[in-house]
Formats: structure tokens, C-alpha cells, sequence
């Protein structure tokens, strides 16, 4: 599925992207999805505007940094936002919310119910306590995903025994691949799907679409569709999408390989704090 959907053009606006000024070109986006065929797409929550703007309360810096709420004017904007990408894409597209660590089990309960008329794929949030995240699911219709921040089988058992979501992320780079695959193994004996947490670089999608190639409880796939150029060059072979589906790799290995001399010719800058 199409990750971060407006997301890195509202944060990213250099990279040359249609802007995200209005609730009109959030609707354009979502006919762009439909258009290249891919079968889903997940956002965050996306302020429109001139900048556009992405809350993300839960990682500190700004108004509401510790409380996590979600007060009556964020409910309505998500309803209004995700109305619009349901409203763009149609009934047959499935749509992701991605609430990260932004809101308290509280404030989740309230967004999902009020996105229940929606059908989402799923709504996802991150809380260290499987009970938490199992309230939230029990009070509302709305599927709920949870997993990318967690590490290892022993972290993710508790929430697989006490089944405190409807379907987990699974980070491959973070757990690496042995430890991935043991975890959807897991997760296969307690009757849960999965998906590949995967918002990284091309070898992180060959690796991510290897796990998916051996594991029976995949439900769907992510990558990121916005990016710079240089993603592609860094690679010797780029993923191979058509109508939403990446095709399995053939090459050896991973399917790919990182072209050093290009890595090495844009070194990480160092970012301020």
C-alpha cells in the first residue's frame, strides 16, 4: 500500500510533489492512488495548508506534546479528511489512519468510533501496554493495527495472548529477518495477520517482500511511493510494482544491491536537535 500519503508531501514540499494546500488536493491525491493502481493507502494526519502541516504531538514540540488528546475540532478535521479520501478513492481502495503515539487510549476510542462509517483497513497506534491498546479495540468496530515499535517474539507476546489488536506490524530492518520471521510465525499460531513495517529504502522492500514470500498470515505490504531520486539510484534494482502488487524478486539474495560508490558520494549530514 501507498504509506505516509500526503504525509511526505505535506512535510516535504521540496521534493517537487503536487502541494497539499486544500481539502481539494487532498482528494486529487486519492484519485492519483486509485489511478496507479494501488489497492490502499494509509496517511497520518494531514493539516492542509500553505505550509501544510502533519500532527505529530506524540513526538514532542508543540501544543498538546504531553496530554494526547483529541479535542472535538481534531475529531471533526479527521472525520473530514478521511471523508475526503474515502469520498476520492471509492468504496473498493482500502484506507489507513496512522496515529502513531499522538493520542491517549481515551482519545483513540473517540477517532475510531467517529471512523467506523469509514471501513478502514485498519487504525494504528503505538502504546507500550497491550491492555491499553485492547481497550481501545474492544469499544469500537474499527480494525485496529498496532507492532511497529515493538522488538523480538518477547515483546509481541503479550499483545498476541492478550490479542489487544486485530492485526500487527512487523519491523523487518529493527527485528531483523530471522527474528521477523519467527515473529509472523508466532503470530500465524495465534491466528493474526501481518504486514511489513517498511517506510525505508529499496533493499528494506526486496527484504520486506522475502519475509512476505515466506510467511503464510501476510495481509498486505507497505513502501513509500514519495521519495527523492536518489532512492532509486542507490540500488542496482528498483521494486517492480504493477496494478498495486510488487512482483518477487528473481536476483540473488536480496533481489537487489546497494551501489556503495553512490552511497558514499551523499554522506549523512548531520541534523540539530
Amino acid at each position: 500500500y501507498w504509506s505516509h500519503c500526503g504525509t511526505t508531501r505535506a512535510r516535504n514540499p521540496q521534493l517537487g510533489n503536487p502541494p497539499i494546500k486544500t481539502m481539494a488536493d487532498v482528494a486529487n491525491l486519492g484519485k492519483e492512488v486509485v489511478h496507479r493502481g494501488y489497492t490502499a493507502l494509509k496517511t497520518n494526519i494531514i493539516f492542509p495548508g500553505d505550509p501544510a502541516t502533519v500532527h505529530q504531538q506524540g513526538f514532542g514540540g508543540g501544543p498538546g506534546t504531553t496530554d494526547q488528546i483529541a479535542s472535538k475540532a481534531m475529531l471533526n478535521h479527521i472525520d473530514t479528511l478521511i471523508g475526503t479520501f474515502r469520498d476520492a478513492v471509492g468504496p473498493d481502495v482500502d484506507i489507513c489512519l496512522d496515529l502513531n503515539f499522538n493520542f491517549k487510549p481515551e482519545s483513540c476510542k473517540r477517532i475510531a468510533q467517529v471512523l467506523e462509517q469509514y471501513d478502514l483497513l485498519w487504525l494504528e497506534m503505538d502504546m507500550y501496554d497491550p491492555k491499553a491498546i485492547l481497550d481501545v479495540k474492544q469499544s469500537t468496530t474499527t480494525k485496529i493495527c498496532t507492532g511497529e515499535n515493538l522488538i523480538y517474539m518477547r515483546e509481541f507476546l503479550p499483545y498476541f495472548r492478550y490479542r489487544s489488536a486485530d492485526m500487527f506490524m512487523i519491523d523487518v530492518p529493527w527485528n531483523g529477518f530471522s527474528q521477523s520471521k519467527k515473529i509472523g510465525d508466532l503470530a500465524q499460531v495465534f491466528e493474526f495477520n501481518v504486514s511489513p513495517h517498511n517506510y525505508y529504502s529499496h533493499l528494506s522492500t526486496f527484504i520486506s517482500a522475502s519475509l512476505c514470500g515466506v510467511l503464510p498470515n501476510v495481509r498486505i505490504m507497505e513502501t513509500d511511493v514519495d521519495a527523492l531520486p536518489l532512492k532509486d539510484e542507490l540500488v542496482t534494482n528498483v521494486p517492480e510494482i504493477v496494478n498495486g502488487y510488487m512482483k518477487m524478486p528473481s536476483e540473488p539474495g536480496w533481489g537487489t544491491t546497494v551501489i556503495e560508490d553512490i552511497a558514499r558520494a551523499h554522506p549523512l549530514k548531520e541534523r540539530g536537535v
